[in-house]
């Protein structure tokens, strides 16, 4: 079974939700706020969705943006860019689904439909 990992209040969470229970995806939700993403599950899952670290941090977020994070990224550690991460999860994008042997992150109807259907 996966996992989705969510901001309930989030409209592409919303929109994403909605798409796994049309197709009959069964998954456990886990809150992204209330249960943030640890340093060491994000250090796990990065490598396995293939993407730029970059692309785990919600960019369009207030709290990116007060942090002016966009500026402080590009001369951040990988380690530090994670431990940042795992300190707030509404720097982290979302929707993010974990597999057995994959992660997405945010909701791309084709990539997920390859992935759980």
């Amino acid at each position: 079974m996966i996992t989705f990992i969510e901001y309930p209040k989030c409209s592409t969470c919303i929109r994403a939700k909605k798409w796994l229970t049309e197709h009959k995806v069964e998954f456990l939700d886990r809150h992204i706020v209330e249960n943030n993403p640890r340093a060491e599950e994000l250090a796990a899952w990065y490598p396995k969705s293939g993407l730029p670290l970059q692309k785990f941090f919600n960019t369009s977020g207030k709290l990116y943006k007060e942090q002016k994070l966009k500026d402080k990224l590009p001369e951040m550690s990988e380690d530090e860019k994670i431990a940042l991460l795992a300190t707030d999860g509404m720097l982290v994008k979302r929707p993010i689904i974990l597999g057995d042997d994959f992660v997405l992150v945010g909701f791309k109807e084709e990539q997920w439909a390859k992935k759980l259907l």
